[in-house]
């Protein structure tokens, strides 16, 4: 099994998007889970000393993910992802807005597109995020508000459960 972990965070304002490949030394099958499951989403989708909470998910194409994004204070900040394509352990796209706790958008806001790809070869699964925001502003605002950083530690969350599940044999 390869050890060698790949991480690329590539922003290009020219396109309003941000690429970020991640390698995991995992099976494609834990990795899918890991990003389509709300359980799993709550251990590793908000950087520490953050945390997630579900409050609804429907994985399916038109479906969404309802959550809540919580600091150690407990305040909450509530996001939704709403899905708009899924190529089982292929691909999935969806749009990602911040939200009131009902997952009512302020017309006002505006967000990002995520298409996030999977492939698998020798055990290692790569994933691949490419990232458009609505506009260059949001992008901005992501990239000062520290999103490289924080995403960064959001997919070594992964890579904890996704190496947990591999220990239990799921």
């Amino acid at each position: 099994m390869n050890t060698d972990k790949i991480f690329n965070f590539i922003v290009d304002k020219d396109n309003l998007s941000v690429k970020v490949e991640r390698s995991y030394n995992a099976p494609l099958d834990l990795v899918w889970s890991a990003w389509t499951e709300a359980e799993l989403l709550d251990k590793w989708w908000g950087p520490k000393p953050y945390h997630v909470e579900t409050k609804s998910m429907d994985f399916s194409e038109g479906g969404t993910w309802l959550y809540a994004m919580v600091s150690p204070e407990g305040a909450k900040h509530w996001a939704i992802r709403k899905f708009l394509k899924i190529a089982p352990r292929k691909s999935l796209t969806f749009r990602s807005l911040f939200c009131d706790e009902n997952g009512k958008v302020d017309a006002a806001t505006t967000g990002s597109t995520w298409a996030t790809s999977f492939a698998e070869m020798n055990g290692v699964t790569l994933v691949t995020n490419d990232i458009r925001c609505d506009t260059l502003a949001h992008l901005e605002a992501q990239i000062k508000m520290g999103f490289k950083e924080g995403y960064s530690v959001c997919l070594d969350q992964l890579e904890e459960v996704v190496a947990r599940l591999a220990k239990k044999g799921k």
